[in-house]
Parts: C-alpha cells; structure tokens; sequence
C-alpha cells in the first residue's frame, strides 16, 4: 500500500501537535519510524485484524499519542529500564515506547501469534533491537522464573478490568522497584473500588493516579478522557497468584 500524501500530512501533523501538549519532542528520525509503523500497520490490516482505529489523525492520536503517555506516568523511568507490555496487540503502548526510548530493553507478549507476526516485521522494518516477542497468556508466562518479578516497568492497555489486569500483571514487576501502568478509560472509579482488595492480597500500592485528556481529533463528537493507574509492589506476588484462567473469570479478585 502506497500511502497517501494527504493522509501522511493529516498523520504527522496530529503527532506532532499530540507530542507536544504532553511536552515531548520526537527526533525526524522517530517521527519517521513511527510513519512507517503506521502504513506497515494499515497495510497489514487489510487482511488481518490489528485495529478499529485507520483514520490517519486517529491512529495518530488514539494510538501513538496515547501510548507515549505512558512516559507522563513514570518521568523518571531509568535508561536501559526492562519493559513488558502485556496483551501488547499491535505493538502498543510498548513498541511505540521502544522508538521514543530506544535504550529500553522491551518484551512484548500476547497470547495471538498472528499479533506477534506482525510485530515482528515491524521491528525488522525499523530495525529495532533488544525486543523479545513472548507468545503466552499473562495467567501462563506469571508463573515462569524468566518473567515472573522481573520487569521494572509493566504496561498493559485496557485489556481487562482492572482487578483482573492487576492478577494478570503484578506478577511480571520487580518487587520495591517496579511499577505497573494500568492504561483506563476516565470512568474507573468503580474498578478502582472493585480493585483494592486485589491490589492489597498482590502486594501492589496505588502510588498515583494520572486524569489526562487526548487532543481532539475532527470529527470527534466527546473528548477521549484517560487515567493512567501507576502501581508499585512491595514485595514478591505470593506463590497462589496467578491464579487459574477460570478460576479468574469465575471469582475475580476483589469481585
């Protein structure tokens, strides 16, 4: 697929206008790396389901604007810091992250291999390196020593209610100095209710909580609203979690 001019400009323009309302500033190399992102994702669309989201100004925003507020959350992320991205999908917050912070050591998991073929192309289009691909359920990859306690940073973008991400997730975060970022839509509150005794029995401590707002996109009929979860663990996830897949889905934590 040839991209079009026009939507090349709507895209780079949306980007850089996104970047800058968080206060970043993207080299032309990166913004280049992450155009080319865009078409390879547009492109591969077409035959296999990466996203709802193909508007230039919306993958823009909704995609690679959103996935670099991840550095509004951890400002003080340490270079050459290990990062997962849990249920990665087509490579985000992570692989976006990965361009911006190029020094960062990146693993991306999802448990769709047809995701992971994708991203792999991806990283060799752009000639990333120091990206793992792991091909696992979070429930499964929890339980193994090579993941399990070892990430500084853990992301995972709206991929389940929140006492469920956090069973899912907290276990991947190195004890006392790892953080895991909880991707929502504004309306959490109930989750966060819903999370508590979750978050207490992991050994996670909400340490903040981040209101933000995309920029608008044309066409946009409301205001695309986030809040950014930051959570830290104290110490190592008792041996009990994770749980079962179906013991998760029968009895949440906290549910």
């Amino acid at each position: 697929m040839i991209p079009d001019a026009a939507d090349e400009a709507l895209f780079r323009s949306a980007l850089e206008a996104g970047i800058a309302t968080l206060g970043l500033s993207l080299s032309a190399a990166e913004i280049e790396a992450c155009s080319r992102y865009k078409d390879l994702l547009l492109a591969t669309n077409e035959h296999t389901n990466l996203t709802r989201i193909t508007a230039p100004a919306d993958v823009a925003v909704k995609h690679f604007v959103d996935s670099l507020t991840v550095l509004s959350a951890v400002p003080n992320l340490a270079p050459k810091a290990t990062l997962l991205d849990v249920g990665t999908g087509a490579g985000f917050p992570g692989l976006v992250l990965k361009i911006v912070r190029p020094e960062l050591r990146v693993t991306l998991m999802d448990s769709l291999a047809k995701r992971l073929t994708f991203l792999g192309e991806v990283i060799e289009a752009l000639g990333l390196e120091q990206v793992t691909l792991v091909h696992a359920r979070a429930e499964d990859a929890g339980r193994d020593p090579a993941h399990r306690d070892r990430y500084d940073l853990v992301t995972a973008r709206a991929v389940a209610a929140l006492p469920t991400l956090l069973e899912w997730c907290t276990p991947f975060v190195r004890p006392s100095s790892g953080r895991f970022v909880a991707m929502k839509a504004a309306n959490v509150d109930v989750e966060l209710a819903a999370a508590e005794s979750a978050s207490f029995l992991l050994h996670a401590r909400l340490e903040a909580d981040l209101p933000l707002e995309l920029p608008t996109v044309p066409g946009d009929t409301e205001v695309s609203s986030r809040r950014l979860l930051v959570y830290r663990k104290s110490r190592p996830t008792p041996a009990l979690y994770p749980r079962r897949p179906a013991e998760i889905k029968a009895k949440p934590l906290g549910g």
